[in-house]
């Protein structure tokens, strides 16, 4: 029986102005570190001039402490040759998650199952609401739980403690699982490609109330969900994942809403899965996913 150990496995992400040379550079400079690629994926926007690469790779050399900082400081002349915005973690990291929640359950309940049985890899650290309805779900899952309540006249004080909590907690992401409230430009500056959200696809046809319950009074055919990089342009954020159901005539509103709520939580939580696993890139008003 062989019981040394697995070899270590890395991700390296990277977007920069296309040009010639840069896969062959990347990949030259892994074979000469020991790295043996176990997938690849490049994207060139022609239309942007952007190039965006991400590699997983095996480290065939003995792995220490040290390694990662040397396989990052590896990367340093071609990052500047390059000019490139990159990123060089262990495949086996688990970014931290803030999950912000109103009262809505679906899709706090659907991230912290799929957590607690190892099928997200993220790290929970904390679940913020602005009501207490949620408290005994996140505890119960052993997921501190801080309500913040909110006003007109506290708002500013309530997203500084928000923001408090996610620096404290060393939180990566910040996940809105149907935390109603809009977030202010100043919160959503510090949190540019840091925070997601979700909401149903009827936008911008039915916004504000009951969105659901005028769906079904113009009898639509079709209901979904989309999950995106929060923005200042309320709900129109860079678009990372969605996903639609059909419907008819013999569905009551309940029934939209049920299934809304399904889809929901399913297309959040790939959106969460494939941030975590460093497949998400902005491109400017748009995403590019690697999946």
């Amino acid at each position: 029986m062989n019981n040394s150990p697995a070899p270590s496995t890395y991700i390296l992400t990277l977007s920069c102005e296309d040009r010639v040379g840069i896969v062959a550079a990347v990949t030259g400079h892994l074979a000469q570190l020991g790295g043996f690629i176990l997938d690849s994926q490049q994207y060139a926007d022609l239309e942007a001039e952007r190039f965006f690469l991400r590699v997983e790779f095996k480290d065939t050399r003995e792995a220490d402490t040290e390694r990662l900082g040397d396989l990052r400081a590896g990367f340093v002349a071609i990052a500047r040759q390059f000019d490139l915005s990159w990123e060089l973690l262990a495949s086996s990291h688990r970014p931290k998650l803030l999950i912000a929640v109103s009262k809505g359950s679906h899709c706090l309940n659907d991230l912290l199952h799929r957590w607690q049985t190892d099928n997200l890899p993220v790290d929970v650290v904390g679940v913020v609401s602005n009501h207490p309805d949620l408290r005994r779900l996140a505890e119960w899952h052993g997921v501190a739980y801080h309500h913040l309540p909110v006003s007109a006249e506290n708002r500013e004080e309530q997203e500084q403690k928000l923001m408090a909590l996610f620096n404290e907690s060393g939180a990566e992401l910040l996940v809105l699982a149907r935390y109603m409230q809009v977030l202010s430009p100043a919160l959503i500056e510090k949190m540019a490609g840091r925070c997601i959200n979700i909401h149903h696809s009827f936008l911008p046809s039915f916004k504000g109330a009951r969105p659901y319950h005028r769906a079904h009074q113009r009898g639509v055919k079709l209901i979904g969900a989309t999950a995106h990089f929060v923005t200042s342009e309320l709900d129109e954020g860079p678009i990372i994942e969605q996903d639609v159901e059909r419907v008819d005539h013999r569905c009551t509103e309940q029934d939209l809403i049920r299934l809304g709520r399904d889809i929901e939580a399913r297309v959040l939580a790939r959106a969460v899965r494939w941030a975590a696993e460093r497949r998400v890139f902005l491109n400017g008003a748009r995403t590019l996913v690697f999946r």
